[in-house]
């Protein structure tokens, strides 16, 4: 049984990711764009990028490339441009017309590759396009009243979606296979939601975690903020970087290295 009570405040005070802010950046612009672009989650996302692309053989690298790369301007440039000019939640200092002109070139960039996949891959490709548009700035504004800011949606944009635009991206249709795969990203995905909302609740919304965990054997421990943050933050680092892992071993396998 464990028994805690929180104190919590508006301002950050143990940084807003485990990833933000890193020692290694001196310039403290340069730590603000590092966190904006939320690298091992950016990763994670490109992860199913790959994967989509690499589910079947045989594999186009110019396609791999374009869809890694206009899903990076999307999602890892524009996508988080707009998150942090929505509310500020990483706290970072960036100008709000530097965050607004990265967005456009992020998500602009994303579409100017789009159209030009369009000559290789179809028309139908569009779709995609658009829908993508329409996840990368609904979602992170909050458009719709915030119909579209919800763990569903997030596990089928920043999972699923990516995953099947790569596939078919390849090969101009879907499958089965990529939906059973498209399925597999969703709910990985949702498994981020769930152990990032509450590690995100600690680190940018909490003071300070005080309890007793007390055993069966009548033993007790105390518990507080970094006890109960830490293996949330392990999990999802080990998480981030076991797609990334099979994302290299795909690619790998279908360059038959």
């Amino acid at each position: 049984m464990t028994m805690f009570r929180t104190r919590t405040r508006k301002d950050q005070v143990k940084g807003p990711a485990f990833y933000a802010q890193p020692r290694f950046l001196s310039r403290p612009a340069a730590r603000d764009w590092w966190t904006l672009l939320h690298p091992p989650y950016t990763l994670w996302h490109l992860s199913y990028v790959v994967i989509g692309a690499c589910l079947v053989g045989p594999v186009n690298a110019v396609r791999l490339v374009y869809s890694v790369v206009a899903f990076f301007l999307a999602v890892g440039v524009g996508a988080h441009a707009l998150d942090e000019l929505h509310g500020r939640p990483l706290g970072t200092a960036i100008p709000a017309r530097h965050l607004i002109v990265a967005s456009t070139l992020g998500v602009g960039g994303a579409v100017a590759l789009g159209i030009v996949g369009m000559y290789q891959v179809g028309p139908l490709l569009a779709i995609f396009i658009g829908v993508g548009v329409l996840l990368a700035v609904g979602y992170n504004l909050e458009l719709f009243r915030g119909r579209l800011h919800s763990d569903a949606l997030f596990a089928l944009a920043w999972g699923a979606f990516p995953l099947l635009t790569a596939y078919f991206a390849q090969h101009g249709n879907l499958s089965a296979a990529s939906f059973a795969a498209a399925l597999f990203a969703a709910l990985l995905s949702q498994a981020q939601r769930q152990l990032s909302s509450p590690a995100r609740e600690l680190r940018r919304r909490t003071l300070s975690v005080e309890g007793t965990m007390v055993r069966n054997d009548g033993t007790s421990a105390m518990v507080d903020r970094d006890s109960i943050l830490r293996p949330l933050e392990l999990a999802l680092r080990s998480l981030s970087w076991s797609v990334v892992v099979l994302a290299v071993a795909l690619i790998l396998a279908r360059s038959h290295l």
